[in-house]
């Protein structure tokens, strides 16, 4: 079985491996905040409830919901999985066609950890991934942050961007997603084995972090290279590079476009081309995956290889060894991320597992 590598950070080279820091020492330590570019409409089917909650996944607080609602779990909708051990603030919807919520949800979800923020209805479910950004507000505490380089450290990620990596929650403890993920796509995937399709994108997550972190050992994960298809920052509009100019290596330069690596699936077909060749010889690395995912029939699609931190803000602590640092980044990038460039070992044990992934 493909065993779970530690994939390069982009600083070491020239900073050195990051020291040890505490990290989540309680909930309020991890603070995000899920931000919309959007408002319910204020009618409709589905109501909606912006909630904070604490020590507490998402799916464990949309459980709760469907049961104080009387309805199934599948009429509940999210937009993005936050972490169990946190104060989070997200959007959840129930659909209750027809008929009022109780009367008494707000102080039943109160009893439970979950305080309602905002309510409001929507004609429509809320769907995963439909929000924007997250806002994360984290305090770290130890011998790390008391280093000298812990501000270079910080500063460089916020002028370059850091390696849009999938965070190691995405593959369970001890990889241990990956690994049935592999079993799985060796033998032939099927929907009903995995219904919300989440061994399939742990594949794929793995299959992107290999990549990039041959581009990161490289020192060309920022550069362009013939054949790349770059995103444009702040958007998903893509592009193909097949001849690098001026303009394109100072744009690149500004994080106004990013290169991209490849989300594994049925229609790859490389060509000659520098950055294709990179890709497809993780075909030859990592044959079961690669092949397994084809015949799932998945659509590839692509990812940024760097992400840029949006309002970063590094605030010091009375002691020298604790800093807050707060930043937001778009959805589907991880905070464990850019954590990894500052501390050693980052905690991300208490994730959903895909046990509870299937329950929805």
């Amino acid at each position: 079985m493909t065993a779970l590598p530690v994939w390069p950070r982009c600083l070491d080279a020239t900073l050195g491996a990051p020291r040890p820091a505490g990290f989540r020492l309680s909930p309020e330590d991890f603070r995000v905040d899920e931000q919309l570019d959007f408002k319910p409409e204020g009618q409709g089917e589905h109501l909606w409830l912006r909630i904070e909650k604490r020590n507490q996944s998402t799916l464990e607080a949309a459980r709760q919901l469907a049961r104080l609602c009387n309805v199934s779990p599948r009429a509940v909708g999210y937009s993005g999985m936050k972490d169990r051990v946190a104060v989070t603030r997200q959007w959840l919807s129930v659909q209750l066609p027809g008929r009022n919520a109780p009367d008494d949800l707000a102080a039943q979800l109160a009893t439970l950890g979950i305080t309602v923020l905002e309510q409001a209805r929507h004609p429509r479910k809320l769907k995963r991934g439909v929000h924007r950004t997250n806002r994360f507000i984290l305090r770290l505490q130890g011998e790390a942050v008391e280093q000298d380089d812990f501000q270079a450290r910080w500063e460089r990620l916020c002028r370059e961007g850091v390696p849009n990596y999938f965070g190691p929650q995405r593959f369970g403890t001890h990889g241990q997603n990956l690994q049935r993920a592999e079993a799985l796509l060796a033998r032939g995937w099927r929907k009903r084995d995995d219904r919300q399709g989440m061994l399939l994108s742990c594949a794929r997550s793995f299959l992107f972090n290999e990549l990039l972190g041959q581009r990161v050992a490289r020192g060309d994960w920022q550069s362009l290279l013939e054949g790349e298809t770059v995103m444009l920052e702040g958007t998903h509009s893509l592009f193909r590079v097949d001849q690098l100019d001026t303009t394109l290596v100072e744009r690149a330069a500004k994080r106004d476009i990013h290169p991209t690596g490849l989300l594994w699936g049925a229609d790859f077909d490389a060509d000659d081309s520098a950055a294709q060749q990179l890709e497809a010889a993780l075909a030859e690395q990592h044959p079961v995956l690669t092949n397994g995912l084809a015949q799932s029939g998945v659509k590839s699609a692509r990812r940024a290889l760097r992400v840029c931190l949006d309002t970063p803000v590094l605030e010091r602590g009375q002691r020298n060894d604790e800093a807050v640092i707060s930043f937001s980044l778009p959805r589907g990038a991880f905070a464990t991320a850019v954590l990894s460039e500052l501390i050693s070992q980052p905690d991300v044990t208490n994730t959903d597992t895909l046990a509870d992934l299937n329950k929805i």
